[in-house]
């Protein structure tokens, strides 16, 4: 048995005030990861401060035209929300890829963003992992590395970040909204996550005593050309060898604008200006997809077991962008079920 405090957080300067007083203590909501690592000695928090009853369960337009999405919103309630699934699909349709129904329906979506990476060696308390011990090493660089990031990766960390949604929210350039006792503040999402260089135990920018309070999306939605395509070992409740959000704006054959996401191939989720840059004034045809994927890929490191995923990416790019060109969007598997 693992001992430890519970408390319940009345409202978000509670919570703050709570996790502030106690270093040790982790905020919990549906809890579909922070469990499992408790389970597995990863993490052994002296308290958990149960935010899921805060009033942050909104889905509201704003006035700049976007959306804010407050962070204890379950992860099924976001997919399926009608404002969601017509203006913006493509997050709807990446959350569906992930997890299974009864984890959606438990997964809020601050704790989506903050979900750690499932590298077989942070799980493993035998091994070395500098995440979870730093300066241990990395066992993953010389080990079994199949799962593992082929960009951005540094000498100290090859682990990726498993979430979809963050893949399609990194595509459609969305706002973190946060909390702490220095007031609040909004981080950029391609600023939120973090590589992980000489610090890989620290996976996002945001500080221990603060907060997630909402995500907010910006007016465009890329409704029309997009598509999210995840590859895994198996249909269901697997995650991402490697995934692409695409979404696409279009003028006839000429691409307006584009945006490119990659999941399972790095320590956060990656975009290249470049590669979104190659796009612009070119037709939308195999030829300009593959000088994308080219650019998203530039730099990309196999480990060995790994090595299949850089050919598996620019495949799977391609084909993405194919889809939304032609605004035929990955199909979901998942039945909608409430």
């Amino acid at each position: 048995m693992i001992p430890f405090q519970y408390a319940r957080a009345n409202d978000v300067a509670d919570a703050i005030k709570q996790i502030a007083a106690d270093p040790s203590a982790k905020f919990i909501a549906g809890g579909t990861n922070l469990i499992d690592l408790i389970k597995y000695d990863v993490e052994g928090p002296s308290r958990l401060v149960d935010i899921s009853h805060l009033p942050l369960r909104s889905i509201e337009p704003t006035s700049a035209g976007g959306v804010m999405i407050g962070a204890m919103v379950p992860n099924t309630d976001l997919a399926y929300h009608p404002m969601i699934e017509e203006r913006y699909p493509l997050l709807s349709r990446a959350i569906l890829s992930g997890a299974s129904q009864q984890l959606r329906n438990m997964a809020s979506t601050g704790g989506n963003l903050l979900q750690r990476t499932r590298c077989f060696y942070f799980y493993d308390t035998a091994m070395p992992c500098n995440k979870r011990e730093p300066g241990s090493g990395c066992s993953a660089i010389e080990g079994v590395n199949r799962i593992n990031a082929i960009l951005g990766t540094s000498e100290a960390c090859i682990a990726t970040h498993p979430s979809d949604m963050c893949v399609a929210l990194a595509a459609l350039e969305a706002t973190v909204h946060v909390t702490g006792p220095a007031g609040t503040r909004s981080i950029a999402f391609a600023d939120f996550h973090r590589l992980p260089d000489n610090t890989p135990q620290r996976d996002t920018n945001l500080e221990p005593d603060e907060i997630i309070t909402a995500i907010e999306l910006p007016p465009k939605g890329f409704s029309t050309n997009y598509s999210y395509l995840k590859i895994r070992d198996r249909l269901s409740y697997a995650f991402a060898l490697v995934s692409v959000a695409a979404a696409l704006e279009l003028d006839g054959d000429t691409i307006k604008e584009a945006r490119l996401a990659l999941g399972g191939v790095a320590h956060k989720p990656w975009r290249s200006s470049a590669a979104e840059a190659a796009l612009l004034g070119q037709r939308a045809d195999a030829t300009a997809f593959a000088q994308a994927a080219d650019w998203l890929l530039h730099g990309a490191k196999g480990y060995g077991h790994n090595n299949f995923k850089i050919g598996l990416a620019r495949r799977a790019i391609i084909r993405t962008l194919d889809q939304a060109a032609r605004g035929k969007p990955q199909s979901v598997s998942d039945k909608k079920i409430r």
